[in-house]
């Protein structure tokens, strides 16, 4: 199978992270940035690092950006750059664009001109960050959608000794259990019977209906 190749266009932090953590798992990566400091940084990492203006379309042909599988527009805080730059990727026939926004109003504007998926990494990590703080069982938490999570929670105390089926966790909480873990690090043990009884050091892998999840989770209702 053919292995995708990235375009990053914009070598701030998050454009340099990506192309960076995309390269550490072997991905083919062009960086591409205005200014010399950061395209002579990323050159240490990725495939190729490219000086270059994309808003200009012809740079990007010429540079190969059309072959590319995804590309991300990291310029978030200029619209007008990042506007061009998703119009460019999508004429040379890019078929996913991510794009970074700083604002939610940026973020309309970027879907509405072709980016496929839009982030506010800064958003995403302070909700990330707050939420943390909150919890009292979370250990992990991630999006699927808009909807569902993948979450890994310590079992908390009132559900000790007590059967998955007996607790009803789908119905009083939006769960839905996929695996268990005995204790950190331990194998995670997929599908658990409706009679398994809660330990004190299990950790519990499950599905969660997102807005009702946070509902009992942040407020120390579980």
């Amino acid at each position: 199978m053919k292995q995708k190749q990235y375009a990053v266009l914009g070598l701030g932090i998050f454009g340099s992270t990506i192309a960076k953590t995309l390269s550490e798992f072997n991905c083919e990566v062009i960086a591409l940035d205005k200014e010399i400091s950061c395209v002579d940084r990323a050159s240490e990492f990725v495939t190729q690092a490219v000086l270059a203006d994309f808003t200009d379309i012809e740079q990007l042909r010429a540079i190969g950006v059309g072959d590319c599988d995804v590309a991300v527009v990291a310029t978030g805080s200029r619209l007008e750059e990042s506007i061009m730059a998703i119009m460019n990727l999508k004429e040379l026939g890019v078929p996913y664009v991510l794009a970074k926004a700083k604002n939610k109003t940026y973020m309309h504007i970027l879907l509405k001109i072709g980016a496929d998926k839009v982030v506010r990494p800064e958003k995403e990590m302070g909700e990330r960050v707050a939420k943390s703080m909150l919890s009292r069982n979370v250990i992990d938490m991630i999006d699927i959608d808009d909807d569902y999570s993948v979450v890994e929670i310590v079992a908390p105390d009132r559900w000790v000794g007590k059967t998955l089926k007996a607790l009803e966790l789908r119905a009083n909480y939006g769960i839905n259990v996929l695996g268990i873990r005995k204790r950190p690090h331990e194998r995670l043990s997929i599908s658990p019977s409706a009679e398994y009884i809660i330990e004190k050091s299990d950790q519990l892998l499950v599905i969660a209906d997102t807005d009702v999840f946070e509902k009992y989770e942040y407020l120390g209702k579980l």
